[in-house]
């Protein structure tokens, strides 16, 4: 039987993409996404065999909901080799308006919380079976907080450590977890910034090049390379001047009240 991977977040940007390659190297896919139609629609597109693939109408800020996805892709198409906790949000933010706090709170409960309850069901399953990859995917945010950003690189930045401790008490047991750090990837995400975005890579190319991370041995990934010495290079800069370089940057949208 083909191995198997389950992707939140599949029915656009990243996600989608990460689905398209995965499936043309010969994967069933689960698919999980609040909008199932956008994913068969693509899938069928594509030419993906309807045997190959299936898809989980889920909210990842569902908890309940996405035990019950859980359950049912175990019981359906069987213990996934990979799970990619891809879905996520990004807004600005300025907690000098409370309203903002609301804002916060959604963006830290689809990013973190949103990682853990897709992680979930499978931990067990996979421990039990004695092999499986768990891969969240973070952000070059989360190195370092950037000025109207700090709810979304406070997200990353958790997703980051969240792997590093699975990562640590999933040792020997035959579960492996890799964290995967995109930089500026052309999404519906990143397609309003108002700030220039440097290494800006198509999404298709970023999962490529995923694939190519889950399919290796390595437990942390900045994609791409070129970005990876940019966040080496501002996470050794003094807080100072740091502040100094980042203060005037412009800023994130902020969800219209």
């Amino acid at each position: 039987m083909q191995p198997l991977v389950l992707i939140t977040g599949a029915s656009s940007g990243i996600g989608l993409s990460l689905a398209e390659v995965f499936a043309g190297k010969g994967w069933r896919l689960a698919l999980v996404a609040r909008r199932s139609s956008e994913i068969r629609q693509h899938m069928s597109a594509l030419g993906v065999a309807l045997e190959q693939f299936r898809v989980f109408q889920a909210d990842v800020c569902d908890h309940a909901a996405m035990q019950a996805m859980g359950r049912e892709c175990l019981s359906q198409m069987g213990v996934p080799d990979v799970v990619i906790a891809n879905a996520g949000i990004s807004l600005g933010v300025d907690l000098s308006d409370p309203e903002d706090l609301s804002v916060m709170a959604r963006i830290l409960d689809t990013n973190v919380m949103g990682v853990a309850a897709t992680f979930a069901p499978f931990i067990e399953p996979m421990r039990a079976r004695g092999h499986g990859k768990l891969v969240g995917i973070s952000s070059v945010a989360g190195i370092r907080g950037l000025p109207g950003h700090g709810a979304y690189c406070a997200s990353k930045a958790a997703v980051i450590s969240l792997c590093e401790s699975l990562r640590a008490e999933l040792r020997g047991s035959g579960v492996r977890v890799q964290t995967i750090c995109p930089g500026y990837i052309a999404t519906p995400l990143t397609q309003n910034n108002r700030y220039k975005m440097p290494f800006l890579m198509p999404s298709q190319d970023f999962a490529a090049r995923a694939y190519e991370v889950v399919m290796s041995a390595s437990s942390y990934r900045v994609i791409p390379w070129q970005m990876s010495v940019v966040a080496k290079l501002l996470r050794a800069l003094p807080n100072g001047w740091f502040d100094a370089i980042f203060a005037k940057r412009a800023r994130k949208a902020r969800l219209k009240h």
